[in-house]
């Protein structure tokens, strides 16, 4: 899967500003309405928290994936944020996230999202690219460091 398919320019972020897990995760939902990807931010909200309260998506080596399955998108959503300072997301290896991925998509349809999750999986995993990310000054340095334009 192309990133460039799914994620924009309006859909990446070098300054998320929020210090929670709950902060983020509206911060986030809350861009994504502002780039006119969502229609329904309660709903969205409410599947995004629902996945959280299963199990934390803090994974490991500063980076979380905060995702929710849900109708009120009609296909794949993604973002992808910054906050360097980095935030408590209850990650796996107990380490603040810097490096969030948002990704909704539809209730039946979780195929593109396994794909996506997959990709940009293989673009963070090495150590050398999250530092690549993390010296990003601009939104546009992260999209064209994630999409190779």
């Amino acid at each position: 899967m192309k990133l460039k398919k799914v994620i924009s320019p309006d859909t990446v972020w070098v300054d998320l500003k929020a210090d929670s897990k709950q902060g983020i995760i509206e911060e986030m939902i809350d861009r994504l309405m502002v780039a006119e990807k969502i229609k329904d931010r309660d709903a969205v909200l409410k599947a995004v928290i629902e996945r959280e309260e299963k199990m934390s998506t803090g994974l490991q080596n500063g980076v979380a994936i905060p995702h929710g399955k849900t109708d009120a998108v009609k296909s794949l959503v993604a973002a992808i944020g910054l906050n360097k300072a980095g935030v408590n997301f209850d990650s796996m290896d107990g380490s603040p996230c810097t490096i969030f991925v948002m990704t909704l998509s539809p209730l039946k349809r979780g195929g593109a999202h396994m794909q996506f999750l997959a990709e940009v999986s293989r673009l963070i995993s090495p150590s050398a690219e999250r530092k690549k990310l993390l010296a990003c000054k601009t939104s546009s340095e992260i999209y064209a460091q994630l999409t190779g334009k």
